[in-house]
């Protein structure tokens, strides 16, 4: 897996219109925190029990399509670990070309435990919207 600054990713998924770009969050972080604009949305995991979405790999390949395993895949989750376990379970699963979009939409905690602040899709200025 490789992994990219939210800046890096915006710009490889600009110049690769075949890339899909998901976000791993849970349903109410893509929904009400807002998502990068052209992310689709597939839970890793999710509440109330927040485990592993049984389903994931299953419903990325559904979005891919018959090349999934040769299609380039970005994942974004909040900060960037969840998606990391996501971009591993999707390579376990034969996909080949998986990238993982580092500190994620909201960034890393501050001083204050404050996101968004010190890095990530939102801090970056990069487009993004909320439902």
């Amino acid at each position: 897996m490789k992994h990219l600054t939210p800046k890096q990713a915006y710009e490889f998924l600009q110049s690769n219109p075949d890339a899909l770009f998901i976000d791993c969050r849970s349903e109410m972080e893509y929904l009400f925190v807002g998502h990068p604009v052209g992310a689709l949305h597939v839970s890793w995991n999710d509440g109330p029990d927040w485990e592993v979405n049984p389903h994931f790999v299953g419903q990325v390949k559904k979005l891919a399509g018959t090349d999934h395993a040769s299609r380039p895949i970005v994942l974004i989750c909040r900060s960037g670990n969840r998606s990391a376990e996501a971009g591993e379970a999707l390579e376990k699963a034969g996909f080949k070309h998986v990238y993982n979009v580092t500190h994620g939409f909201e960034g890393d905690l501050d001083e204050k435990h404050h996101r968004s602040t010190k890095n990530g899709w939102r801090f970056e200025g990069l487009p993004w919207e909320q439902c």
